[in-house]
């Protein structure tokens, strides 16, 4: 009989420490790093208490959407192994001129941990599909039809750039996704028009080169004048000084110099100039 109760009393406690082990459990849920809880309390979403990573205590009654906080990358390209998408998913665009351009894009992003529950009640876990693609696309089409397909393709690229993540931005904004960057990576143009373009472009850096030789040429043709002048005006005061007396003098000091270097040279061995009667070195100076 004693052992009876024994086992009877074992069998309840050890029921008693599982329920209160299972309720335990039930109040204990785990969200994963990067990510928050959103809680949803019989069909309704607690929108006030979305739970942090790490282990939370909560109503065993309410379920849990787990939602990433962290940051993704959304890429539209015509490459197939590259897009979210199966095959060319480039976006197709028309410019100011009227030519249809493709473009290849990389959207980084991530929700925002506060407005997680928000997002999923008015949007769904899917926000990617019915947010961050379409409005992409849409930004890109109002921007590309306010420039020229050569400017996309070449110096404005940038600012087209730029103006797709202004207007991206505001959108994301509004629906609780923080836009961090927005990467053009492609531009594709019909053939006739990107060999026109590019041809057109070499034109102009061919035309840019002239340009600078021609300028070179004119600065060198200056200096060349400047120099000439110079020279001419040394000249014009060389010959000045060397009118009378003193510069007849310099002429023959100057005269007598060479002959010395000249005795001096190891290169000669025999040094003749001309002498008058008394082997005075003749020097005519006019």
């Amino acid at each position: 009989m004693e052992e009876k109760l024994r086992v009877r009393s074992y069998v309840t406690f050890g029921g008693g420490a599982l329920a209160a082990f299972l309720i335990i459990a039930s109040l204990i849920r785990i969200v994963p790093p990067g990510s928050v809880g959103v809680q949803i309390l019989f069909g309704k979403v607690l929108t006030g208490s979305t739970l942090s990573e790490g282990l939370n205590v909560v109503n065993p009654f309410v379920n849990l959407e787990i939602m990433s906080i962290r940051t993704q990358a959304y890429t539209m390209s015509i490459a197939p192994e590259e897009g979210q998408q199966y095959g060319d998913d480039a976006i197709t665009s028309l410019t100011k001129d009227g030519l249809e351009v493709k473009m290849d894009l990389t959207v980084w992003y991530h929700l925002m941990k506060s407005e997680a529950a928000n997002v999923f009640q008015k949007i769904g876990s899917d926000y990617v599909a019915k947010i961050v693609r379409p409005a992409a696309r849409t930004a890109i089409r109002n921007t590309a039809v306010r420039f020229l397909a050569i400017e996309i393709y070449s110096e404005k690229r940038e600012e087209v750039q730029n103006e797709i993540t202004r207007s991206l931005k505001i959108d994301f904004e509004e629906r609780g996704i923080v836009l961090e960057k927005v990467l053009l990576r492609n531009i594709t143009l019909p053939a006739k028009v990107k060999n026109a373009i590019e041809a057109k472009l070499e034109a102009d850096q061919d035309a840019q080169k002239m340009e600078f030789v021609l300028l070179k040429e004119e600065k060198e043709a200056e200096r060349k004048k400047i120099e000439a002048s110079g020279i001419a005006e040394a000249q014009r005061i060389i010959a000045q000084s060397l009118i009378g007396e003193r510069g007849r003098a310099y002429l023959s000091w100057k005269y007598l110099e060479n002959l010395r270097s000249l005795y001096q040279s190891p290169n000669n061995t025999i040094v003749i100039s001309p002498f008058d009667k008394s082997f005075i070195p003749l020097l005519q100076v006019k």
